[in-house]
């Protein structure tokens, strides 16, 4: 549950997965998942992308501020994703890779894609879906 007196903090997310970039601009796809536990609902999201290399060059776009309306915890394992109560193999997590803009929208693809991302350990990486 989310602290009422908490002040809503922004955040400037960066996009480099390709697929996802138009959707995200035109707000057709609002979900992205992030490693980690910084985010929470009520936080003000902005998403750019990068003019050359990431890091290293100056943002391309940056979309305006939207507010998290979902933030649920989950832990990335390489046989599935762990929300609270309940462990999805891949190839159950079709509608997530939908959502995220994932292509092809499936399962297998999500994992492809995150475990190009991060390191994926057998005892999970702790991230965070969000939906603004």
């Amino acid at each position: 549950m989310s602290d009422p007196w908490r002040k809503p903090r922004k955040w400037n997310i960066p996009l480099t997965y390709e697929p996802k970039i138009a959707g995200v601009r035109d707000g057709t796809i609002r979900q992205t998942i992030r490693v980690g536990r910084k985010f929470s609902p009520g936080d003000l999201v902005s998403f750019h992308g990068w003019s050359g290399r990431p890091y290293r060059s100056q943002w391309s776009f940056r979309t305006p501020y939207a507010a998290l309306k979902d933030v649920i915890p989950i832990t990335i394992y390489p046989g599935g994703i762990e929300a609270p109560r309940e462990f999805r193999p891949w190839c159950l997590l079709d509608e997530i890779a939908r959502l995220d803009g994932i292509e092809p929208p499936t399962g297998e693809a999500l994992c492809r894609v995150l475990s190009e991302m991060h390191k994926i350990p057998a005892d999970g990486i702790e991230a965070q879906i969000l939906r603004w």
